[in-house]
């Protein structure tokens, strides 16, 4: 900075502080282009923040919009398109259970309306990336560029207003120790600075067409995003309405135990379905429940057998494989006798007798403790 330039920062910032701290008289600005800078700082910090408020709104996860932008700026030092884009809640929802459904198969009505769900969720998702590039491009880009063009250069004006306004003060302050050529030229830059920078914030303020058509195609890209996310999910609701209705009108399946070979010391044994009823040593017959080891009496339903001794019920068949052994089939009631240890019960069944593997019945009625 020269000698001349230096001087005239010591005289502006002297006529700041005496201003500031004695009480000083400056030159007064009309009311009119003080409504004006005021105006033109409301909408300055507007933009400022509105892009990103917008962006955080379209793409709510921080951590993701991070990722995002680190991405965007390392494909643009490499000179790369940018590849990756935001990843959608919905899409994300949508590829989990369209993943699932095919893990579960055609076969699976559940995993069909999985499908048909999953599929919707991604076409949402889909609908909201092209939501996100037209209000970047209708709406964010444009504000950006007002705010980083003709709202900066309003900016630089209203600095250099006030900076020759200090600047004509001060040497209208000094009485006689400036010529008054230069007054009159320091006066001159001061008011033509004012005239530039009154235009230039009449020209925003008046500018509201293009402000307010902006925010018209915000609104009408969310109103389009809404419209296609109700047609997606109104033709899934009426799809899975129908599977619904299929559904309910499919003939019931009853449950079928299958036969299952399992080996044990003594050889191959064969386990077989339930029968319906349950025959005991009397004679009788009772219906039978479905239960688990450890169930309760209560599982068994009109049944006319008084449990009172020690007795316990098959959960499982078995074929004896040694003389010792009592074969018996699933549900049956069996009277327990005694027990040789933790692994085996002695019973009887009918008029046959014999060793019953513990882990192959359910205790109904326990043995009296010695």
């Amino acid at each position: 900075m020269s000698v001349s330039g230096m001087k005239k920062q010591l005289h502006k910032a002297s006529q700041l502080l005496n201003e500031r701290l004695m009480g000083a008289d400056g030159t007064k600005l009309d009311e009119e282009f003080l409504k004006m800078e005021k105006a033109v700082t409301v909408i300055h910090a507007l933009l400022a923040e509105l892009p990103s408020k917008t962006t955080a709104f379209l793409q709510p996860n921080p951590a993701y919009r991070a990722k995002l932008s680190m991405l965007t700026t390392m494909s643009r030092i490499r000179g790369q398109a940018r590849s990756t884009g935001y990843p959608q809640s919905e899409g994300m929802l949508g590829d989990c259970m369209l993943l699932h459904s095919h893990e579960l198969g055609a076969a699976s009505e559940f995993g069909g309306a999985l499908a048909a769900v999953g599929g919707a969720l991604r076409q949402v998702g889909q609908a909201r990336d092209v939501l996100d590039a037209t209000v970047k491009r209708t709406f964010i880009d444009p504000m950006q560029d007002l705010h980083n063009t003709e709202l900066r250069e309003i900016k630089y004006q209203l600095k250099k207003v006030n900076s020759r306004r200090l600047d004509f003060d001060y040497k209208r302050r000094q009485k006689g120790k400036f010529p008054s050529e230069e007054v009159q030229q320091t006066a001159d830059k001061f008011f033509l600075s004012k005239e530039l920078a009154e235009r230039s914030m009449f020209i925003v303020l008046q500018n509201d067409v293009d402000q307010i058509s902006r925010l018209v195609a915000l609104t009408t890209t969310l109103l389009d995003f809404h419209h296609n996310a109700h047609r997606v999910l109104l033709g899934l609701h009426g799809n899975l309405q129908a599977r619904l209705t299929a559904a309910s009108n499919k003939p019931a399946r009853r449950f079928q135990s299958k036969n299952i070979r399992s080996n044990i010391s003594s050889g191959d044994r064969f386990y077989q379905r339930p029968p319906v009823t349950a025959t005991v040593s009397s004679g009788e017959q009772l219906t039978v429940l479905q239960s688990r080891p450890g169930s309760p009496i209560s599982c068994y339903a009109d049944s006319k057998l008084v449990l009172n001794q020690p007795c316990c019920r098959a959960i499982y068949s078995f074929l004896s494989g040694h003389e010792t052994e009592l074969s018996f089939s699933e549900g049956d009631i069996i009277i327990l006798t005694g027990q040789v240890d933790a692994n085996w019960f002695e019973g009887s069944l009918g008029s046959r007798s014999g060793l019953i593997p513990a882990t192959y019945v359910d205790v109904l009625v326990p043995l009296p403790v010695p």
